[in-house]
């Protein structure tokens, strides 16, 4: 089950054009696009005609034409025109999504358009601040988005999964790690700027959106790539590691684990989860 009252980072803005792009979050097939104004629309990728993902078809101006009989719907997903017959049914109407723009990132909420508040859709500012050098990248990972939150908050793998890039085997011995839980967060007190968001595919994919940060010689472009591409390097060891874990677990679900010391952070993530997912399930 997924947490469906949250924004969810759903493509770097520079993805998102005046054409139809596909995604799906959280099992729901979707299309963004930005309207000839540059405003970024999402709706569910489905025709209510005859289920054709709306992804095939084109746009016409601002609304999208289906590929299968030509439907026409406008961006708050209502249907119309119909080829060939005049009536429109009044149930044609496709589901659409809020939609926020901030700092690089285009952000989609799952849950009712009216309860949806931009402002509450995450600030990392320094992906566009011009007082920061930045550079990111998506990953489309064939795993649950719980392995990736409990890696990011595991310090004691770096030695092994990075030895190549960045690991350093004192961190397992020695690490004094803390965490600091907000309301419906785990902060790590760590140095590096690094921007990991996790936003669900499927119950067994995730869409990983990474970036490096630097606040020194921000318009040194060389500097830049240089810090972005050995940091890319270690993220995809992580990512190797995340798809090996679900085919394993696919392979035997109910395979028993065993819990140690290093891993406070992600079993602080899986309850923070679990009451997040309780409340919804409450009503709350």
């Amino acid at each position: 089950m997924f947490l469906k009252t949250f924004w969810y980072a759903a493509a770097w803005s520079n993805e998102i054009e005046h054409s139809l792009f596909a995604r799906t979050i959280c099992n729901e097939p979707m299309i963004l696009y930005r309207t000839q104004a540059g405003n970024v629309v999402c709706m569910e990728d489905r025709c209510c005609h005859r289920r054709l993902p709306l992804h095939m078809g084109r746009l016409i101006g601002d609304s999208v034409q289906c590929h299968y009989h030509g439907l026409i719907f406008e961006p708050q997903g209502r249907c119309v025109k119909v080829p060939g017959q005049e009536l429109i049914p009044p149930s044609a109407q496709l589901r659409t999504f809020a939609a926020a723009e901030r700092h690089g990132l285009v952000w989609v909420f799952l849950g009712p358009k009216d309860i949806a508040d931009e402002a509450k859709s995450p600030d990392h500012h320094w992906i566009t601040d011009y007082n920061w050098g930045a550079k990111g990248t998506h990953f489309n990972v064939k795993a649950n988005y719980m392995l990736i939150v409990e890696n990011l908050l595991d310090l004691t793998h770096l030695a092994f999964v990075h030895a190549s890039t960045i690991g350093n085997a004192a961190v397992v011995e020695s690490a004094a790690v803390q965490f600091k839980r907000g309301p419906d967060s785990v902060d790590k007190n760590i140095t590096l700027r690094n921007l990991n968001i996790i936003t669900p595919e499927s119950e067994t994919s995730s869409h990983y959106f990474c970036a490096q940060c630097h606040d020194f010689d921000v318009k040194n472009q060389a500097l830049t790539d240089m810090l972005f591409d050995d940091v890319n390097a270690a993220f995809r060891q992580d990512v190797d590691v995340f798809e090996a874990q679900q085919q394993s677990i696919a392979g035997r679900p109910d395979a028993p684990e065993v819990d140690v010391h290093g891993d406070i952070g992600g079993l602080h993530a899986r309850r923070i989860i679990r009451e997040l997912i309780e409340r919804q399930l409450a009503g709350g």
